[in-house]
């Protein structure tokens, strides 16, 4: 697998290709929004993290100014409904560093800020990119597997937005809950802990 490419800028056009001339052979790159903008003129030497994406009918490399860019590209195409295309928009909105803070604080409303995803997909991928991407909690500094992450997390996140509740108010009561245990029973504690607070 192609993991890098070190090259010299060839061409570059508006729809975000670039060709990179790597030791006479040019390679031809989808690259990410960010990328294009942050790329040198023609003729300059450029290093671009790369990902292959295979399909039935073309092999399409993927170009990105940073690992961490790419890495997050990968994890965003290995959630359900996310293709290359929807995985690029959200990285031309959201910075990797941005979309983390984002899942982290369960910011449904900003996600819905990428074109093409509503409420309903924003609310899907918030549980399946918490999963995926090292979310800390943004309070205390703890890892993915802090009081605020996980997967009995993820189930009461999506119960509490289903319900109406926002993003502030849910962090809040994740981080007074157990990490773990039934998700009804904690989902009744933060219930209770969420009507006393308003």
């Amino acid at each position: 697998m192609i993991g890098l490419l070190r090259g010299r800028v060839v061409d570059r056009t508006r729809k975000g290709e670039v060709v990179l001339d790597v030791g006479g052979v040019g390679y031809r790159l989808q690259v990410a929004p960010r990328t294009l903008a942050g790329l040198a003129t023609v003729g300059a030497e450029v290093v671009l993290h790369t990902h292959l994406h295979v399909r039935e009918d073309a092999l399409i490399l993927f170009g990105f100014a940073t690992r961490e860019e790419r890495d997050c590209f990968e994890a965003l195409i290995g959630a359900r409904g996310v293709g290359p295309s929807l995985a690029l928009a959200i990285l031309a909105v959201h910075t990797p560093r941005e979309l983390v803070r984002v899942l982290a604080e369960g910011d449904i409303d900003a996600l819905t800020l990428v074109a093409g995803v509503g409420r309903k997909t924003a609310t899907r991928l918030m549980v399946e990119l918490q999963a995926r991407l090292d979310v800390p909690d943004l309070e205390s500094g703890l890892d993915a597997a802090g009081p605020t992450a996980g997967p009995v997390r993820a189930d009461l996140r999506t119960a509490l937005t289903g319900l109406g509740y926002g993003p502030d108010e849910i962090g809040d009561v994740l981080r007074e809950l157990p990490a773990e245990g039934d998700v009804e029973d904690l989902l009744r504690s933060a219930l209770k802990m969420l009507a006393a607070a308003r």
